[in-house]
């Protein structure tokens, strides 16, 4: 008699691991094409560095290499100056999906899974058949360790094919070498120069190279020298909590009753709100938790959401701060107006999350394309599926011609604009595995679009203030061609020299009035200031000359080279007026003067007999 049909299929039953898995579904992670998988290979690789850079207090250099190999394929070659890996761990961290510290940990990283390098391993040795090569080391009194690894994607174990000491110049870091097929393109928003450069706007405290495989050097300079306040681990909230969760955690927990169970589990139930939740459910405080089955469990999480909890605490998070997301924007784009700002955090589902925003206007930004958003999650640019990104939700959410911005047809704003959208959470609620869209979870679409409103206002704000100054600058250039006109006339009916006429022009306007002068002698010069404006105006008063002079008052000198810069720092209250002169060494030194002072911190609009320059007083 033939065996049942079950027992036969029971002989092809078998487990596989989790590599295995991600060997035949590799687009799952991020490696679905030729230019994506490299970008998902350096993405996953930085990201490891700049984590572990941080977490170690140092300011993070990181070199990225790309080299061309064969028809289709390139090396890529990371190296770092973090704190290294301890020998042991090598191999796992490289060579084991699903190997990592931070699964575990309650607060804000830039990975969480242990998938991200290891995968990028998986990758290249299924394309290119070859073994990841690494290097590191630990301290400058510690030997360097080079290893040749490969993933056993049967067992999900590293195969080590080469284990030495070798010579390495760094005193502590980390190199991976690892070859693959991929493409390295140019010119795209989803490019690895454009993941960089995106990088190094949230990451102003990061410097990091690249050298592609043309041989040319892109530096992103860092622009600021301070490591970004370390989050904090803490418990999970009960809010956040599922009830299969809650049953295992009170069949594995070690503590003996519930209510100390309770206070010592999750954050924010301290004694009294212990005592709430186990009346709330009615349980004992003093029962054991590991006799509470399902319906005991269902009674506790119920109580959870009808007594008061605290929200959870917010020191798990690292967000940018407004000063250093200005600060990259300015450094990586050349415009006229930056806003930031970062919204209080607030929680979903129990996790602690803040949303921060930068607006970036005008300069050389496309004026007839759309927005560039620039969407982040914990510090990582997202590059791909923007259309299903709760940020994007959140910018297609707000009527923008009320900020000044069209927006043709209620989608995606048009204008010279930069959106950068950043969202920080100790769980990022990504909508799948290669991690490229934040889900669309309504509390933290509605902290964008908060976030979004209020930079907007700012922005608002710059626009109205810029077209009031754009009328008041053609309304100056009439003046001018209409005054200079009845001056000739009138100087040559009394039989005069043409007169000045910039005083004239700066009080008709209610300008600032910057008036060169010299004495007869052509040795004595005075620059005379004077605010014909209704507001307090603060600004720099630059000389620029090619000697040196004794200036009164006495000014701030800079060495320009050949040259030297005189600057008096200038506040002058509506009708106020002020003087400085310096004498020449000689009188023929005139004609090495330049033709107007410069003014550093006033609108040029609002300037008359000066040219104006942006800057901060």
């Amino acid at each position: 008699m033939p065996a049942p049909i079950a027992e036969e299929l029971a002989k092809k039953q078998q487990s596989i691991s989790v590599a295995e898995f991600f060997e035949k579904n590799r687009q799952i992670l991020g490696f679905d094409s030729a230019p994506r998988s490299l970008i998902t290979t350096i993405k996953e690789a930085v990201d490891n560095s700049l984590d572990a850079c941080e977490e170690s207090g140092i300011l993070p250099d990181i070199m990225l290499h790309i080299k061309r190999s064969g028809k289709s394929g390139v090396v890529v070659i990371i190296e770092d100056n973090g704190p290294g890996i301890v020998k042991d761990q090598i191999p796992r961290v490289f060579a084991k999906l699903l190997y990592g510290s931070r699964f575990h940990a309650l607060k804000q990283s830039r990975g969480q899974q242990g998938i991200g390098i290891s995968a990028a391993v998986l990758y290249s040795q299924l394309t290119a058949g070859h073994a990841t090569r690494i290097i590191s080391k630990i301290g400058s009194q510690s030997p360097a360790h080079y290893y040749e690894l490969m993933i056993n994607t049967r067992t999900n174990d590293p195969e080590i094919l080469k284990d030495e000491i070798t010579e390495w110049d760094r005193p502590h870091g980390t190199r991976v070498e690892m070859e693959m097929e991929a493409t390295y393109v140019k010119g795209r928003r989803q490019s690895v120069e454009e993941y960089l450069k995106a990088t190094a706007i949230v990451n102003p405290h990061a410097r990091i190279k690249l050298i592609d495989p043309e041989g040319d050097e892109r530096i992103f300079e860092r622009a600021t020298d301070k490591i970004p306040e370390p989050a904090s681990e803490i418990l999970p909230h009960p809010h956040g909590i599922e009830l299969g969760t809650l049953m295992k955690m009170l069949r594995y927990t070690g503590r003996q009753r519930l209510a100390p169970f309770l206070r010592y589990s999750f954050s924010k139930i301290g004694l009294l709100t212990a005592e709430e939740i186990c009346n709330a459910a009615g349980l004992d405080e003093d029962m054991d938790p590991h006799t509470i089955e399902r319906e005991g469990a269902k009674r506790l999480l119920e109580a959870f959401q009808k007594v008061k909890i605290m929200s959870p605490p917010t020191d798990c998070l690292s967000p940018i701060g407004e000063e250093l997301i200005y600060k990259g924007l300015e450094k990586e784009f050349n415009v006229d107006f930056i806003a930031t700002t970062t919204r209080t955090p607030s929680v979903y589902s129990g996790n602690p999350f803040v949303v921060e925003v930068g607006i970036a206007y005008g300069g050389n930004l496309q004026k007839d394309d759309r927005v560039n958003i620039m969407r982040f999650a914990n510090r990582v640019p997202l590059l791909y599926q923007q259309g299903g990104c709760v940020t994007t939700h959140g910018v297609e959410g707000i009527k923008w011609k009320q900020y000044g911005i069209d927006q043709p047809g209620g989608g995606l704003p048009i204008g010279p604009l930069v959106l950068l959208i950043h969202v920080a959470s100790t769980n990022v609620p990504f909508t799948s595995e290669s991690k490229d869209a934040i889900a669309d979870i309504p509390e933290i679409q509605a902290e964008v679009e908060l976030a979004l409103k209020e930079a907007g206002r700012k922005l608002n704000r710059f626009l109205k203030k810029k077209g009031s100054l754009k009328k008041r600058k053609e309304k100056e250039v009439i003046i001018n061609k209409v005054l200079p006109r009845m001056a000739e006339k009138l100087a040559e009916t009394l039989d005069r020299e043409v007169p000045d006429i910039n005083p004239v022009v700066a009080r008709v306007m209610g300008n600032l009035l910057v008036d060169r002068q010299y004495d007869d002698g052509n040795t004595n010069v005075s620059i005379r200031t004077k605010n014909f404006g209704s507001k307090k105006v603060e600004f720099k008063l630059h000389e620029m000359l090619p000697f040196q002079v004794e200036a009164t008052p006495s000014p701030k000198v800079v060495s320009m080279g050949n040259d030297y810069d005189y600057i008096w720092k200038i506040v002058l209250k509506p009708g106020e007026a002020f003087a400085v002169s310096y004498q020449l060494p000689d009188p023929s030194d005139v004609n090495s003067i330049r033709e107007t002072p410069i003014v550093e911190g006033v609108e040029e609009e609002i300037v008359t007999g000066a040219r104006a320059i942006k800057g901060v007083v």
